[in-house]
């Protein structure tokens, strides 16, 4: 009965939606263009007006995207990723456990404040600059006793017949001959350092509502169609996810170490002994690494006091177990978001000059010239709009925004209630075998689709069965846009598995032998957080307040 189509309207929607998954991922146009169907065949069927159509295309998730990218490009700029990679980096040592360590925890604190390829562009420099480096130092035949913790020794020891082949390897060809030992494991250590920044990139994006598009693109969908909704803010969701993302971190990266590296996980429990000669110089050339970047610069700091304050304000907005300081506007609270903190900020970095005036501005003053043209001669803000554009992921907001029309064109239709009626018997199951079989099938489609199109398909059907079967959506679409940025097994499907395939340090069959045990370590951390941590910090147990009532037997 449920499965009849009440009216063209419903059949229409529903096409549109096909299509548009369908488009997305085969890519058979681009993405934005893909995310531009509704504003072209909604009208046409009748469904959405045009105009109507047309404001879904720029709201609150882009104002909050503009000022996020406007700090990364800061960041970016000024080079403060360096600084706080290399630094982690040279806290951790140069055991390669440890040094894997310390370059996946750095990639994931910056995927938590920028978007994941940002973060991957910024931190895949650094490593592939500090394995070459580490290579060169030791072909300049530093002396000591074999270590066998630092397995990059041995790479001193190949001919000049495999290095040419561990160039060869760089760029995806043939394995090197099996009997070249110190090769093979230094070859490893590649493998693993890339694809653990890869993962660690999604790992870490998450944690934070603006860290990754799907978190922002489910925070705007929840917005929209459940407005009375205010369960979820930036201090929760870090409440929520932050303990996820360190057990995946460290459950990936133990997982690397064991199928690239070794099994020998003793330097867990065995304290530090005294460094051989080599280690120190292996320690040396990272410390020389972050020497070249010099004495930290009055832009570096102006840039992480920005950072501070931004994530400072997110947290204190509207923390839910005391009043935020947006209660200081008690008129306007609701008016308040994080987006018009991430604005705010972000239109400072355009504004405060980056050296200071100079002399000729001075003069330039004397002389009774116009303040604001001789500002604008004569400085340099910390950011300029050329720059913010370079960085600003356009793709992205189009491909959302089409996400968004399509959600509202499924509510106008009817689309929504229709498909609401149809899953009405998985209320049946247990709630956390409806949990587990989204996430499966987010996690699936997410491998074949870009991460925001995977989330743009399923909430627009996932909020109604969580209506359907009288469950707290929170409890469904939360665990499914977090396994939305579990793409992990292959490197096309997703932008930081690219980038990185790009260095050519390893092969797609050696991405799928990982991704398929971080898959599995994901998914189990997302259920164990929504069953445990994620019911009292949502009262995922009842069927809010905030959410519509359903009732099936409705015509």
């Amino acid at each position: 009965m449920f499965m009849q189509i009440h009216n063209w309207m419903e059949a229409e929607c529903g096409f549109v939606l096909l299509l548009m998954a369908i488009y997305w991922i085969t890519e058979v146009i681009p993405l934005s263009m893909t995310a531009m169907l509704p504003a072209i065949l909604f009208p046409l069927c009748g469904i959405m007006s045009s105009s109507n159509v047309a404001k879904e295309y720029f709201n609150n998730f882009h104002f909050l995207l503009v000022g996020v990218v406007c700090l990364a490009t800061s960041i970016e700029k000024w080079g403060l990723h360096r600084r706080v990679a290399l630094r982690l980096v040279t806290l951790v040592g140069v055991n390669p456990a440890w040094l894997l360590l310390g370059f996946m925890s750095g990639c994931a604190f910056l995927s938590m404040w920028v978007q994941n390829t940002s973060a991957v562009t910024m931190v895949m420099p650094i490593v592939d600059a500090v394995l070459k480096q580490i290579l060169k130092a030791n072909e300049e035949g530093y002396s000591g006793e074999d270590n066998p913790t630092l397995e990059l020794d041995e790479i001193n020891n190949c001919t000049a017949k495999n290095k040419e082949a561990l160039r060869y390897v760089k760029h995806g060809d043939s394995l090197l001959p099996s009997g070249d030992t110190g090769c093979q494991r230094g070859r490893m250590l590649c493998k693993a350092m890339c694809i653990g920044i890869a993962y660690s990139s999604n790992i870490g994006g998450i944690t934070t509502l603006p860290g990754t598009s799907p978190n922002l693109i489910f925070a705007e969908h929840l917005n929209r169609v459940y407005p009375d909704c205010n369960s979820i803010n930036f201090a929760n969701w870090l409440l929520l996810c932050l303990p996820i993302s360190v057990i995946m971190l460290l459950m990936t990266w133990l997982w690397l170490y064991w199928i690239f590296i070794g099994s020998d996980f003793k330097f867990l429990w065995q304290c530090r002994g005294e460094q051989s000669e080599r280690e120190r110089a292996v320690k040396k050339v990272l410390e020389d690494e972050y020497k070249k970047l010099g004495a930290i610069r009055s832009q570096e700091i102006f840039t992480g006091v920005v950072f501070v304050v931004m994530v400072l304000l997110w947290l204190t907005r509207s923390p839910g177990f005391i009043p935020g300081w947006a209660s200081l506007f008690p008129h306007k609270s609701n008016y308040i978001t994080d987006a018009t903190v991430a604005l705010v900020l972000g239109v400072l970095l355009f504004i405060v000059p980056a050296h200071g005036p100079s002399r000729k501005y001075g003069k330039c003053m004397e002389r009774g010239l116009l303040f604001t043209q001789t500002l604008k001669a004569n400085t340099k803000s910390m950011i300029s709009w050329k720059e913010f554009q370079a960085s600003m992921p356009w793709q992205v907001a189009l491909m959302v925004s089409g996400g968004f029309a399509l959600a509202k064109g499924a509510e106008e239709s009817g689309l929504s209630l229709w498909l609401a009626r149809l899953m009405t018997p998985l209320g049946d199951l247990p709630v956390l075998a409806t949990v587990t079989v989204a996430c499966l099938l987010t996690t699936t489609l997410t491998e074949v689709a870009s991460n925001a199109a995977t989330i743009t398909i399923f909430l627009p059907i996932l909020s109604p069965l969580a209506e359907a079967i009288h469950v707290n959506p929170l409890y469904i679409l939360i665990p499914a846009t977090l396994c939305t940025s579990f793409s992990f097994l292959l490197p096309v499907s997703n932008p930081p598995g690219a980038v990185v395939y790009g260095y050519g340090h390893f092969t797609t069959l050696d991405m799928v032998k990982a991704g398929l045990g971080v898959n599995t370590i994901g998914v189990l951390a997302v259920l164990l957080a929504m069953a445990t941590w994620g019911i009292p910090l949502f009262s995922l147990d009842t069927y809010p307040d905030w959410a519509p009532t359903f009732n099936s037997t409705t015509p």
